[in-house]
């Protein structure tokens, strides 16, 4: 039987900040040895091969990109090496691969051809921002975008504010950043004065915030999260 290689999963800062700062040594050394990559994009995975391993010879990497664009055909295309025997590594634009994340299916394609997968720590923006928040980290869900429809947007807060007191289950969301401005606004006109609300955005960068409060607090508090990536966290007690 021939020998397959093991898909690593290689996390990847969440901005410009020291990769030595929030990656452990075990990222250095997985990229060290890797030379055959699934990525979302070339040009900013390559920056951070280079901030973790400047030593790595870009002439060396063999890129494949994976995005919304890229059609399921092409997946069994990326993994050949790793059918080859080659180790491959995962990296994704939001920290964690496979995690809010299109590497996903990667991850699950490996599985079913049998490969080994190999998760290695790096910062979860959703975890990290539920660590941070004082609320429920026994029970939550992560539920990825709100609708950009007012109405549905409106529908949902509500709904998931109602989720989190029936269940006593923290709801995590996020928002495109150019948008997160606007979001604040909505939260604090329609969730209940009591309900809270924590805010995390530039999680690991040098201005980083991270707070929690209630509705009718954080109605006396002006924050400025355009174009910042940022977890929203709601939970009506």
């Amino acid at each position: 039987m021939k020998l397959l290689g093991k898909l690593y999963l290689i996390p990847t800062t969440m901005g410009e900040s020291d990769p030595m700062d929030v990656l452990p040594q075990t990222v250095k050394r997985s990229i060290e040895l890797i030379d055959h990559y699934i990525v979302e994009n070339d040009k900013t995975a390559r920056k951070s091969i280079k901030a973790v391993y400047p030593e790595k010879k870009q002439s060396e990497l063999v890129l494949f990109t994976l995005n919304k664009r890229t059609e399921p055909s092409e997946h069994l295309d990326f993994i050949k090496p790793l059918l080859e025997g080659k180790n491959m590594g995962l990296m994704s634009e939001a920290g964690c691969p496979g995690v809010a994340d299109p590497g996903a299916v990667i991850v699950k394609l490996a599985h079913e051809k049998g490969i080994q997968v190999v998760p290695l720590v790096g910062p979860s923006s959703i975890l990290l921002a539920m660590m941070a928040s004082g609320m429920n980290g026994q029970s939550f869900t992560f539920n990825g975008y709100l609708p950009i429809d007012k109405d549905e947007k409106k529908s949902a807060l509500k709904y998931f504010e109602k989720l989190s007191q029936d269940k006593n289950q923290s709801q995590l969301f996020i928002e495109t950043p150019y948008r997160n401005n606007k979001l604040v606004e909505d939260i604090l006109q329609i969730l209940n004065p009591a309900t809270h609300l924590c805010i995390a955005t530039d999680i690991t960068l040098p201005t980083e915030f991270i707070k929690t409060m209630r509705i009718s607090d954080w109605k006396k508090l002006k924050v400025d999260l355009h174009n910042r990536p940022t977890i929203f966290i709601i939970h009506k007690m």
